[in-house]
This record gives C-alpha cells, sequence and structure tokens, in this order.
C-alpha cells in the first residue's frame, strides 16, 4: 500500500505545470516536487507540445556578475525577498510569484519586442536561489543609488558602484540591439 497522498500529488502536479509554463527545466522539477521523472517528462510534453531539454544546468555565479544579467536578476531577486517578507509564499510558491512579477517588468521594458527570451530564465532564477543559500553570493549596497545589488560572497563592497550607475562603454550596443534600431528606422521611413 502506497503512503502517497492524493492530495499531495495533486499538489506536486499544479506546481510542477506552473514551472513548466514558466519555463523550468526537468531538472527543477524534480528537485521541487516528489513526482518521478516519468510522470513529469509526460507532464511536460503534455504542456509544452515538446519533449523537455536535455543537459546540465546552468552553474556559474559569474553569470549573474555581467552587467545586464545582474540588473535582471537583482529585479527578481528583490520581487523574491519582498514576498518573502511580506506575505506567506513558501520558497518555491516565492520563487513562481517573483519570477511571474519580473517576467512583467520585463516585458514593460522590452518595448514592441515581445516574442524576446527574458534575460533570466526560471532555471536561473531558480539557480540564483540557490547560490544565495549557499553563501556563494550576497547583496552590495551601491555607493551612488544606495540600491542593492548582487555580488560575490565575500567581496569587499566599501566601494561598490551598480551596473546601472555605470554601465560598461558598450552596454546596450549588441548585434540585436542595432538590427532593432534598423529595423525601426525603416518602418519610420515606410
Amino acid at each position: 500500500m502506497s503512503s502517497k497522498s492524493v492530495a499531495r500529488e495533486a499538489d506536486d502536479i499544479l506546481l510542477a505545470s506552473d514551472m513548466i509554463r514558466l519555463g523550468a527545466r526537468l531538472q527543477v522539477l524534480q528537485a521541487e516536487t516528489s513526482l518521478s521523472y516519468d510522470r513529469l517528462a509526460r507532464l511536460y510534453r503534455e504542456i509544452q507540445q515538446a519533449s523537455p531539454p536535455k543537459g546540465m544546468l546552468p552553474y556559474s555565479v559569474d553569470w549573474f556578475m555581467t552587467w545586464l544579467p545582474n540588473i535582471h536578476a537583482t529585479l527578481f531577486y528583490s520581487h523574491y525577498l519582498y514576498l518573502r517578507e511580506h506575505t506567506d509564499s513558501t520558497n518555491i510558491r516565492a520563487l513562481i510569484n517573483a519570477y511571474r512579477l519580473y517576467l512583467e517588468q520585463a516585458d514593460a521594458g522590452r518595448a514592441g519586442e515581445p516574442n524576446d527570451e527574458p534575460v533570466l530564465s526560471f532555471t536561473r532564477a531558480w539557480m540564483l536561489l540557490r547560490f544565495f543559500d549557499s553563501d556563494m553570493l550576497q547583496l552590495a549596497s551601491c555607493t551612488q543609488c544606495s540600491g542593492g545589488f548582487i555580488s560575490h560572497a565575500y567581496e569587499p563592497v566599501e566601494n561598490y558602484i551598480c551596473a546601472i550607475c555605470r554601465p560598461p562603454p558598450r552596454a546596450g550596443k549588441t548585434r540585436a540591439a542595432t538590427a532593432r534600431k534598423s529595423r525601426n528606422s525603416v518602418r519610420a521611413l515606410s
């Protein structure tokens, strides 16, 4: 006789469904639910109409230190901390709700490019929380704007200046931004 609760299994299916819709990888689903790999894979195929992606999870705190990912990850983490402090959301529910808030903000900032992928994926957001839990990352206060931004743990932060106050020289000058600019100027001429 199985000691597994039907209600618990239903909660796990709903939780996994929410995470799949937000783009969670199978490894994240396995870590956050008690469902079997086979059930999760079938659920993933049913919701996404495709097989789950294969490969390892992104594992580098350095990704969060580059200027654009740092800004996006900090925005997400601020939402997460607020929800944890001011609501009764559990860890994973706070993650889901904070990621939805992040997506709303990221979509609002993409001005007419709604099909672009967000800078911070759900799986990276999940990894970010794990990095904070394992004391690999910390929040550093910017000396110019006083905002809290993600930085390496145990780094000196006395003179920290964030990527918003001091963007890198080529910030925003990617190929995609240049292509968007040319498309917009062609549209304006039409």
